[in-house]
């Protein structure tokens, strides 16, 4: 039998194919407690910083006065992505009057200004967006795909991580509707001061490639 030579390019491969089947079976989840992110202190935070569309850092975790601060981690090609739209609008408009500051947060590089413009009038998606290509809020949240969503205290504790709802059994499988709501749960939580009921759930969408 021939030998196969497993250079880096074919390993990539593999992996960028298999990543998505084992995100959306829940393989390779990680619990918060394993996470180096959920042991980032405040002085962690100078790491978490993205830019805006005008080319300019963003300090996400600047406002001392937010209940907490999401990363809804989203794609313009990605259609999973873009059926949470609605969604993703009717939390930020719910939550941001109990100080929740949910910032959009787009990291394909390739991904232009005037796209990300483009999508949000087109899908009517909130205005506080950041722009992650260097991959920054991926490596301190640890999400994989999109959509993903990450929770954290103002102070840089992570409380969740993964996805909106469970309307997606796996790609390519969906439910009429949810019937598990993990992101709204765990702010209406984190709000009135509670444990987060959940710590984790495994995120269905588009895996997000590496940075360049």
């Amino acid at each position: 039998m021939k030998s196969i030579r497993l250079t880096p390019r074919l390993v990539a491969s593999v992996v960028c194919f298999l990543a998505p089947v084992f995100l959306a079976t829940g393989f390779g989840a990680q619990s918060l407690g394993e996470s180096p992110v959920a042991e980032h202190k405040s002085g962690s935070l100078t790491h978490a910083v993205a830019l805006d569309l005008s080319g300019q850092s963003v300090a996400p975790f600047a406002r001392a006065d937010a209940k907490a601060v999401v990363f809804v981690f989203i794609s313009v090609e990605c259609p999973i992505s873009n059926r949470y739209a609605p969604e993703i609008k009717r939390l930020d408009d719910e939550f941001a009057k109990s100080g929740v500051r949910l910032w959009l947060v787009y990291p394909d590089p390739d991904t232009t200004v005037d796209a990300i413009k483009q999508h949000q009038k087109d899908y009517q998606l909130p205005d506080r967006v950041l722009r992650d290509p260097h991959h920054a809020l991926v490596r301190f949240a640890r999400v994989r795909v999109t959509p993903e969503t990450a929770v954290f205290l103002p102070d840089g504790r992570l409380v969740y991580r993964g996805r909106i709802d469970n309307r997606y059994l796996a790609l390519g499988s969906e439910r009429p509707e949810a019937t598990q709501h993990e992101l709204r749960e765990v702010l209406e939580a984190v709000i009135q001061g509670k444990s987060s009921p959940y710590t984790s759930a495994p995120a269905v969408g588009c895996y997000i490639a590496d940075a360049k």
